[in-house]
């Protein structure tokens, strides 16, 4: 017997003989239930593909995208200049390629501050329900009731401009939805048997939370994470659009829409490029959420 059969005898078996093996079991079930969502793939195979160029750019580029080269001011795309180049002779393809790794980094910084206050408010209200529940919703739903660009706004004014500012000014406008999902978890968790065995061995309400309401709001919050991811990148890409996120000559892609708009009739490449790179990242996390949304819904039959 192989070592793959093996491993796959291992993941697939009908009683696990530890919670690692059961853990594992999860994820690879899971796995081969997202493989059959072609649509989810081809999501998963996008922002794959994302992450695997921003890793890349110092090998798939001839520069860092900052160079000026005022002789090749906006020439056509070609084979020198696959997307051609924009008003300052920069070429449209590096600054592409390095402006994945701003979206990335967008991305990461939001995820790491949003999911931690979401989770936090969320558990807590839907846990210790009472005057708590309603103090934290009534916080929320003032959040929830602003648009969010104008929210990130008038905080980016506040703050101001800059990308790490613009990055704060997203995650505190994005917080809110995932604060309402994990609180709806979190009343369906708390009369539990489970629960209410722990409270019986006398666990401490913080550890019951961390160790059981929390963990399972998870799938809930990373799902909703996924599909709030294109509506991230579109908040900050609108930010740098208007100059209030990532100064130039910074390669974000929302602030090479706005260089390049008085382009758009003569040389469209200068700013299409980077709108449809912003449409296809978007489109990658919304196809990855459905198909993560599938995995984790109970009622999906998979």
């Amino acid at each position: 017997m192989t070592t793959e059969a093996t491993l796959r005898g291992w993941l697939l078996a009908e009683i696990p003989t530890s919670k690692w093996q059961a853990r594992c079991q999860r994820i690879f079930i899971g796995w081969l239930d997202f493989k059959r969502n072609p649509i989810a793939m081809i999501g998963f195979l996008i922002i794959l593909g994302l992450v695997v160029i921003a890793a890349l750019a110092p090998w798939i580029t001839t520069s860092d995208g900052l160079e000026l080269h005022l002789a090749d001011r906006l020439k056509p795309p070609s084979s020198e200049h696959w997307f051609g180049t924009d008003e300052l002779g920069r070429d449209i393809f590096d600054r592409i390629i390095w402006g994945s790794r701003i979206t990335l980094y967008i991305v990461a910084l939001v995820s790491i501050i949003v999911v931690p206050i979401g989770l936090l408010i969320g558990t807590v209200a839907g846990y210790m329900g009472g005057w708590v529940d309603t103090v934290l919703m009534r916080l929320t739903d003032i959040f929830l009731a602003f648009p969010r660009l104008i929210l990130a706004m008038a905080l980016v004014a506040v703050l101001g401009r800059g990308l790490e500012n613009a990055v704060l000014a997203i995650a505190l406008t994005t917080w809110s939805p995932f604060a309402r999902i994990a609180r709806a978890e979190a009343l369906t968790i708390r009369n539990s048997e489970f629960i209410l065995a722990a409270q019986m061995q006398g666990i401490s309400t913080v550890g019951i939370l961390a160790r059981h309401v929390t963990p399972l709001c998870m799938s809930s919050v990373t799902v909703r994470l996924t599909l709030d991811m294109a509506g991230i990148i579109l908040t900050a890409a609108g930010l740098g659009f208007l100059g209030l996120g990532a100064q130039p000559p910074t390669p974000e892609w929302g602030a090479m829409i706005s260089l390049g708009r008085q382009y758009l009739i003569d040389q469209w490449w200068v700013p299409t490029i980077p709108g449809i790179a912003i449409l296809v990242v978007s489109l990658g996390f919304n196809l990855l959420g459905d198909g993560l949304r599938d995995v984790f819904d109970p009622k999906s039959g998979n």
